[in-house]
């Protein structure tokens, strides 16, 4: 039987999940865990036929009812870290193929809490709620639905599914999202595994804001108990369904892709009300946005990484890639560039703070440039070195650091809010009076690409849209006619609009 001497091989957290079978080993669980949520841990997978609970030593072993079903379960977390009240909880296959259990209190109590999960699920979705010290249904929760109904209020800055993901995830695994937009608000529906997970996260959530004053979450029970997904994009999501088609019949997202940017990285040094949602790169770039729109001080930027790796450019441009990178950045103000001697096709950019790296990465990460997917990360370096004085290193480094063109020198500056994931549109300004329509059209079709459609200003002709052929083009148009000179004094500035034409 399984007595617990799994737990005396491991060492560490990371190891392979071994050999399949449907008892699945679970280890770093919270001293006040009961049943119910270890039970909850399985259920989105399968029936779960039984449990053994090893409190002293913070681990379980789940059984569920087939090995197919256990599979499914573990890849799952391997690629999403399930997290109940702040704990990562780490599993893998146990060497047992099946429990046997006896009649100690402790699986008394464990039995007893599988038979009234049974009894209410007929081994589907729905509603657990066990107290852990009886196993009998706790009343108050048993009424309540797995499904969490989210209204956003004073939503200043717009929040993705995946921020939503990140801090609903800090309660227990999130297994669907739905977002929509219902009398002009924002609000979204959450399935968890559980009606107990379910309350515990309304309770500690409702009334926060995501960002600093803004962004406010209002919770509430929905109607319903189980969510049905039918698309995994950026407006719904199963993440139990890693298969489903995104709307357009575009292949599949991949599922540790999927996984990997719902969480996010974890940065260190996040102040405030995003420390306590514990909102990750997207969300925390996102904050930044909005605090500076709002002159908010509480929002600093996190400490240490500020440099990135850009990597998988195109080398035959890597003459121009200093430029090219420089101009990209309309995300932060860009430091120092160094294409890297022996690899041409990667990049070490250093930007002016960590915020301004996580905001350049969270929108550059697989954007196209000159036919190639560019990949972003978080560099471990701290800066990028000079050269010593004597050591020339054939132009592949730039400082950057006192030039004219920074965009973000000033706090609050109003280019926080015109901050754009890379779209097709391009949004144009500080043009002079005497350079019409005809001119930039000419000008942006120069370079080759496709000029779809152009705009002015109504109120204001110094600024105007342009419409490129694809987000490739504009992304390679914004790199080539930022800061070009219009004449009378004037140098065009560039940046993605989130209008169209």
């Amino acid at each position: 039987s399984a007595n617990g001497n799994d737990s005396k091989k491991f060492k560490g957290d990371v190891r392979s999940p071994g050999v399949p079978s449907r008892v699945v080993h679970v280890r770093k669980l919270p001293n006040d865990i009961n049943e119910a949520e270890v039970i909850g841990l399985g259920l989105p997978f399968g029936k779960v036929t039984n449990l053994l609970m090893l409190k002293g030593k913070n681990q379980a072993f789940l059984e569920l009812n087939s090995e197919e079903c256990a599979q499914t379960m573990v890849s799952y977390y391997s690629s999403v870290t399930p997290v109940i009240r702040n704990h990562p909880i780490y599993m893998q296959y146990s060497t047992h193929k099946e429990l046997k259990t006896d009649n100690s209190p402790n699986q008394v109590r464990a039995q007893a809490a599988l038979q009234a999960v049974n009894a209410l699920h007929g081994g589907g979705m729905g509603s657990v709620a066990i107290s852990a010290d009886a196993g009998s249904m706790a009343g108050a929760a048993a009424a309540q639905s797995p499904v969490l109904r989210v209204i956003v209020e004073n939503l200043f800055y717009p929040v993705t599914l995946d921020v939503l993901h990140q801090i609903f995830s800090k309660f227990g695994t999130v297994l669907k999202i739905i977002t929509f937009t219902k009398n002009n608000q924002f609000q979204a529906l959450i399935q968890y595994a559980d009606a107990m997970t379910a309350q515990h996260s309304k309770m500690s959530l409702d009334g926060q804001n995501i960002y600093n004053a803004c962004c406010t979450l209002r919770i509430s029970f929905s109607k319903l108990t189980s969510l049905n997904v039918k698309y995994n994009n950026d407006k719904s999501r199963d993440y139990t369904r890693p298969d489903l088609p995104t709307a357009d019949s575009q292949p599949s997202i991949d599922h540790q892709a999927m996984a990997a940017a719902a969480f996010g990285l974890s940065v260190p040094g996040i102040p405030s009300a995003l420390a306590s949602l514990g909102v990750g790169h997207t969300g925390m770039a996102a904050a930044a946005a909005a605090a500076s729109r709002l002159g908010l001080s509480g929002l600093a930027a996190a400490g240490g990484h500020n440099v990135l790796l850009v990597s998988n450019l195109n080398p035959e441009v890597s003459t121009h890639a200093i430029k090219q990178l420089y101009y990209l950045c309309v995300y932060g103000d860009v430091m120092r560039v160094k294409i890297l001697f022996n690899k041409k096709e990667n990049a070490l950019i250093q930007m002016s703070d960590g915020t301004q790296a996580q905001l350049a990465m969270s929108h550059l990460n697989g954007q196209r440039l000159h036919g190639r997917a560019m990949r972003v990360t978080l560099s471990k370096h701290t800066t990028v070195q000079l050269p010593r004085e004597g050591h020339e290193d054939q132009g592949l480094t730039k400082d950057f650091s006192n030039s004219p063109l920074h965009r973000f020198k000033k706090p609050g500056s109003k280019n926080y809010s015109n901050i754009f994931p890379p779209s097709a549109t391009l949004h144009l300004s500080n043009i002079p009076p005497s350079v019409v329509e005809d001119d930039l059209r000419r000008l942006f079709a120069s370079s080759g690409a496709t000029v779809k459609a152009f705009k002015f200003f109504q109120k204001d002709r110094k600024m105007a849209l342009i419409q490129m052929g694809s987000v490739e083009e504009a992304i390679e148009s914004l790199i080539e006619f930022h800061n070009h000179d219009l004449g009378e004094n004037h140098h065009l500035r560039v940046s993605f609009s989130k209008s169209t034409i």
